[in-house]
């Protein structure tokens, strides 16, 4: 028996062994004991998280998949989690403890794994896996590129981003159009921002969506004080600005008199 792949699902089933426990290899198994890997197929790379000095849980919302893994590894089945990683309240199983996130995640649902991530950080010390190579590049990139934006900027506030290496689109079944990357991304040890957390992630999120504007025209929905607007670097566009110089326009919003 062999799982069909599921374009609603965006599967694309990993064929390659050595990417397999090459991605499996990305953790580092320091400051937690659990990991959960999400939309684990037929268990590739599954099979070498279980060689781990580690209890693997996986998250699973295909039915013909979980079937698989519930008859091919019997040891994992009291920890086969059949839900919707992105509705389902993992405290039911972690509690408050720590766990890493891993996965050859589905493309169309990576970005929103990493807006979940993020809510989670005080649980996640790490997370691995693989995106779409070019979302994978955007998460990882620093300031001054066009391909850095909201995702860059939200994920390495709490995150140390490092891109690791290109996966071609022939080890897959079926292939996909493009090539994947695969990330790790390290919790920061200080990851409470030292300013508004929601003031943040809307400054972030209004200054990218005019993107090309300066700060002084796509924050305008923040009614600043002229004496504000007046400073430097409001005449800067998005990109041109660090994950901290986010974080300082953010305290300049929040104690705009």
């Amino acid at each position: 028996m062999s799982v069909r792949a599921k374009k609603h699902l965006g599967q694309h089933f990993l064929r390659d062994e050595n990417i397999a426990k090459k991605i499996a290899n990305t953790l580092t198994l320091k400051g937690y004991n659990k990991v959960l890997e999400i939309g684990p197929g037929m268990g590739v790379l599954t099979k070498y998280l279980l060689e781990k000095d580690i209890t693997t849980y996986v998250i699973e919302i295909d039915t013909e998949s979980v079937e698989y893994l519930q008859a091919n590894y019997l040891n994992l089945a009291p920890r086969i989690i059949e839900k919707n990683f992105l509705k389902y309240n993992l405290n039911e199983v972690f509690n408050q403890e720590s766990y890493a996130i891993i996965g050859n995640f589905p493309y169309n649902i990576s970005s929103q794994i990493v807006f979940k991530t993020l809510e989670m950080r005080d649980q996640i010390p790490e997370f691995s896996g693989m995106f779409q190579k070019e979302v994978a590049q955007r998460i990882c990139e620093k300031e001054g590129s066009k391909t850095y934006g909201i995702l860059s900027v939200l994920t390495q506030a709490f995150y140390d981003a490092e891109y690791l290496f290109t996966v071609p689109p022939s080890v897959f079944n079926p292939p996909p159009k493009v090539d994947s990357g695969v990330l790790r991304l390290t919790r920061k040890e200080h990851f409470d921002l030292p300013c508004d957390e929601k003031l943040f992630f809307r400054v972030v999120k209004t200054a990218f969506q005019q993107r090309r504007k300066t700060l002084r025209n796509s924050l305008k929905t923040f009614n600043l004080s002229d004496n504000l607007k007046a400073n430097v670097i409001f005449g800067k566009r998005p990109e041109q600005l660090s994950v901290n110089s986010f974080i300082e326009l953010t305290q300049l919003i929040e104690n705009d008199e």
